[in-house]
């Protein structure tokens, strides 16, 4: 498919998707928007290491599958980073399993981004992904590198404000995304005041961009 414009509710400061790791996510998260494609083990598309990557874009690498799951072997991430290098972009690497960022040579136009939904366990949402404490425990350890780094608070579960808050304060993130569960999963969502307050809390010490989808909590 190689590199693709971004279009549809994604993120507006990313301009393509690219995905040279291909299949079903370890993670196996309830609401996951993958799950309605038919998809096979996870695998490196040795095609998409043949992609012209173009030079100042905002890629997002990755997206279609987290690319840093446990089921990802170690020597596929370093191919995919090592072509990435030979472009000069910005590259967004997200993934749920943020503690393996540290362990790979990234380039130095990264953002390195994790998804956080609630301070809360979830077990029968979250599937095999790491607890959300674990998270952002790596997120705020990788301070240290010097890249920029990013929450997403997508799809919004219910929350309790005061440790989710500090949660994300902590990790220190350049800015945070909020969106919501686009695809009728019946989470369990936080109300609009609620909301509002966190948004209120988050413009304390960060930028804080709201998704379209958000919108249908917040009427």
């Amino acid at each position: 498919m190689g590199l693709i414009k971004q279009s549809g509710n994604m993120y507006n400061f990313v301009t393509h998707t690219w995905n040279p790791v291909k299949g079903k996510c370890w993670h196996n998260c309830s609401y996951c928007y993958m799950k309605r494609f038919k998809l096979k083990d996870v695998r490196l598309d040795e095609k998409e290491l043949k992609t012209d990557l173009g030079e100042g874009n905002f890629i997002f690498v990755g997206s279609g599958t987290d690319m840093f799951a446990q089921s990802v072997p170690d020597e596929w991430i370093v191919r995919v980073m090592t072509y990435c290098k030979m472009y000069y972009n910005q590259y967004l690497f997200q993934s749920k399993n943020p503690g393996r960022f540290m362990f790979f040579d990234k380039p130095e136009n990264s953002v390195l981004g994790t998804t956080i939904e609630t301070n809360r366990l979830y077990e029968d949402i979250i599937g095999m992904s790491p607890h959300v404490s674990q998270r952002a425990y790596y997120m705020t350890s990788l301070k240290r590198y010097g890249f920029k780094r990013m929450v997403t608070i997508e799809p919004i579960l219910d929350f309790d404000l005061s440790e989710f808050v500090g949660m994300i304060k902590e990790i220190g993130p350049d800015w945070v995304n909020i969106g919501a569960d686009s695809k009728g999963h019946g989470l369990p969502e936080p109300d609009r005041f609620k909301i509002a307050q966190l948004i209120n809390s988050l413009k304390e010490f960060t930028t804080v961009n709201l998704k379209s989808n958000l919108w249908r909590l917040m009427d």
